[in-house]
């Protein structure tokens, strides 16, 4: 009997028990108090007067009213830059220990998010709420004996003036409990290594002495991974080195893609739970089994509003227009996507974190990501966001039996001078008939989508596509990032970035 792992299960479920429903938007109003007040005497919290916003009989709006949007440039220009510069109190009280590198989807220059010590233990109270909802799962109690691989980047923080750097998953992984440190893999040592390809090698050679139950990190370097073990040691499948993997906890972008991929180098069922942790903090994780929706985290340090996604409202560089509208979580409704805006613990402020969500359950605070600001392709009226762009995806896995793991898109004009979409899909079946995929894509896009359906009868005049081996994706990243880590690949490119895309591609 798994002595250890029934005491484990017992504690959550007892958790579970003594866990009362909670009030969302009550919560989110008590956790904007809570900023507002040890921020007060900051410079920011000093400069936009929050000792006033305090006293207001609506202090949702009086915040909102108050303070405008910022996104990375605006908020690291204005306010974050004094950081760097020594100083202390600029966005949160007290001094900073680590700023969190981050070059997500958009070139090589790393944004550098500061992290506070409030940071880190809000995202470790939201870890472990990740853990106490495996209570609704109803998994058995040896599962909680296993050993969980979390694949983020190197732990080995780089030094910088008085900071420690890094990517948040790095940082995390860094400051995980002691207790908890018997079961991660792959190890300190091993998660030190800062050169993917050597990290995995290294996991590959290490794989059979480990009984991993979990895993965790970005779907497509997951994937990259686990092939790695396969091939190494000439396997079927993951399952016949790790037979008791239950559970993959997947992050950074949306699973969808990945789906068919991730379940062929399965030998069994796997649950994967969504989570949703971004370099500015753990916004949301998957906390019920009846769906893939992932719940808010309204009490952990962070304060979210939500801007309706409307072409209007998104200026041509992914920024908000400050005149755009605002709602608090009382007043979001189903099926509307929204931008999401954040105020946290370490400082952001009415931070335009660059990703669209939308609502599957009010009263839960329950989301789906639905796609990038940044990745809304709008030219010539087309309005296609990603979550629409994924779902096509899977419709061409399966009307032509392949897997897609990857793909980018760009409008622009043709050699015709006229507006096409150009794709490049990365198949596992490079001998694709490229017309019936652009045809099979079009009628997709125009069934899904009625804004691309009129574009289609009016400007847009085709679609074109490219069908390329996955690995030049992850190839891409190596030569203009790195590999793994949080690392993603930007689904929509605009003209100047796809030109250098199609020249990589071309002498490659």
């Amino acid at each position: 009997m798994a002595i250890l792992g029934s005491i484990i299960k017992g504690i959550i479920d007892l958790q579970g028990v003594f866990s009362s429903e909670v009030n969302h938007v009550e919560t989110q109003h008590n956790e904007l108090k809570k900023l507002l007040n040890k921020a007060k005497d900051t410079q920011f919290g000093k400069y936009y007067n929050f000792e006033a916003i305090l006293n207001a009989d609506n202090i949702e709006k009086a915040f909102a009213d108050a303070v405008p949007y910022f996104d990375y440039d605006q908020i690291n220009d204005a306010w974050w830059h004094k950081l760097h510069e020594g100083e202390t109190d600029v966005t949160w009280p007290g001094e900073l220990s680590y700023f969190a590198l981050s070059s997500g989807t958009t070139g090589k220059t790393s944004k550098r998010i500061p992290v506070t010590d409030d940071m880190v233990d809000a995202i470790r109270s939201s870890g472990i709420k990740q853990v106490l909802s495996l209570n609704n799962f109803d998994f058995p109690a040896d599962f909680f004996e296993k050993e969980i691989m979390m694949l983020g980047s190197s732990t080995d923080l780089e030094e910088n003036n008085e900071f420690l750097e890094g990517e948040i998953s790095g940082i995390s992984a860094s400051n995980i409990p002691f207790w908890f440190k018997g079961y991660y893999k792959p190890g300190e040592n091993i998660a030190k290594i800062d050169d993917w390809d050597d990290r995995v090698q290294r996991i590959a050679e290490r794989a059979k002495d480990w009984d991993i139950g979990a895993l965790s990190g970005i779907p497509s370097w997951i994937e990259l991974m686990l092939q790695k073990v396969i091939d190494y040691h000439n396997l079927d499948n993951i399952h016949e080195i790790w037979p008791n993997l239950t559970v993959y906890t997947s992050g950074g972008v949306a699973f969808g893609p990945y789906e068919k991929s991730f379940h062929a180098l399965m030998g069994k069922p796997v649950t994967v739970i969504d989570t949703y942790l971004a370099s500015e903090g753990y916004m949301a994780t998957q906390v019920r089994p009846e769906t893939d929706a992932m719940q808010l985290n309204t009490e952990q340090g962070i304060y979210f509003e939500f801007v309706p996604f409307k072409p209007e409202y998104i200026n041509p560089d992914g920024s908000l227009s400050q005149d755009a509208p605002v709602v608090t979580l009382s007043d979001v409704e189903l099926n509307q996507d929204y931008v999401l805006i954040i105020s946290t613990v370490s400082g952001a402020w009415r931070y335009l974190i660059g990703d669209t969500i939308e609502f599957t359950d009010v009263e839960r605070a329950e989301i789906k990501i639905t796609g990038r600001t940044k990745f809304f392709l709008n030219t010539v009226g087309s309005q296609l966001s990603v979550n629409k762009m994924d779902d096509a995806m899977k419709g061409l896995e399966e009307r032509f039996d392949t897997q897609i793991t990857e793909y980018t898109i760009c409008a622009k004009r043709g050699e015709d001078d006229e507006f096409y979409h150009f794709w490049y899909i990365g198949a596992d079946n490079q001998n694709l008939n490229e017309d019936e995929v652009a045809e099979a894509l079009d009628n997709l896009l125009k069934e899904a989508n009625k804004n691309y359906k009129v574009a289609r009868s009016k400007a847009l005049h085709g679609v074109k596509v490219k069908i390329i081996n996955p690995e030049m994706f992850h190839e891409w990243n190596a030569e203009n990032k790195k590999k793994g880590g949080q690392i993603k690949m930007e689904r929509v490119m605009g003209e100047d970035k796809f030109e250098t895309w199609e020249n990589f591609i071309n002498k490659n």
